[in-house]
């Protein structure tokens, strides 16, 4: 009998405080390698998820997609079923939400159209928000930091932003939103930035260099210096991983 191949899109969340980033690495405990393990497990195969991206150490994602390959005639019967017990399995920090059959063809990574992070950032101590936002000594100028953030649209060439030697064949992105806003309650500024892709460290490395532009170090016209630069040595340090948040992946087909 013919094996049948289906593809599936398990979409999760993770805080990756715990993690070495999404993607497996050698001695290094991954989100991926974790769920590697659980599918693997379940479905009593070997499992090889290929993930939308890769996050860096410590950031988070409030929606991530996977896809991978399921190889026998009847495929998952229950998705619900099958979602409860890859929840029972992985560890309190990773949550499975979402189970979907698509065609053969669709990929996790190359299909989607657009992502959406956000930087969280706060000014009082709180407990609760350790290892979840940045936490600042003063409030920066927002509207210069918006200023800053607006010029981000009229560009495509990210070189600046890019952490060095990564096999990328281009540093071309499309910026649609970048703005910083305040939460409801007003005890956080939240950065909000979406693009069809990003560079490795580029929301980072962006949130940074308008954190300088706040603080006063310069101007929000600054930015057009440091995009024109293609020179990651121009732009703001990066800020940690743990104020960043993957929060949306957008695809045609879902």
């Amino acid at each position: 009998m013919k094996t049948t191949h289906r593809r599936y899109f398990m979409e999760i969340a993770f805080d990756g405080g715990a993690y070495h980033g999404w993607q497996t690495q050698p001695n290094a405990v991954t989100v991926q390698e974790r769920l590697d393990k659980v599918l693997t497990t379940l479905l009593r195969q070997p499992v090889d998820t290929v993930g939308c991206g890769r996050t860096d150490a410590g950031v988070h994602a409030k929606q991530f997609f996977a896809h991978f390959d399921v190889e026998h005639e009847g495929g998952i019967d229950n998705a619900e079923a099958f979602l409860y017990r890859v929840n029972a399995l992985l560890p309190r920090d990773i949550g499975a939400k979402k189970l979907i059959l698509l065609e053969p063809g669709v990929h996790a990574r190359f299909d989607a159209v657009m992502r959406t992070y956000e930087y969280h950032v706060h000014f009082r101590k709180d407990p609760f928000l350790n290892g979840r936002s940045w936490q600042l000594r003063s409030v920066p100028d927002i509207a210069a930091m918006n200023h800053a953030a607006a010029i981000l649209l009229q560009y495509e060439d990210f070189s600046c932003f890019s952490k060095s030697n990564t096999q990328v064949h281009t540093n071309i992105c499309r910026i649609v939103r970048a703005e910083w806003r305040w939460t409801d309650d007003g005890q956080q500024l939240v950065f909000y930035i979406s693009a069809n892709r990003f560079l490795r460290n580029m929301v980072r490395a962006i949130v940074g260099t308008l954190l300088d532009i706040g603080r006063g170090e310069h101007g929000p016209e600054h930015m057009h210096a440091v995009i024109q630069s293609k020179n990651r040595s121009v732009a703001g340090t990066s800020v940690p991983a743990c104020g960043l948040y993957l929060t949306e992946v957008v695809y045609p087909y879902l």
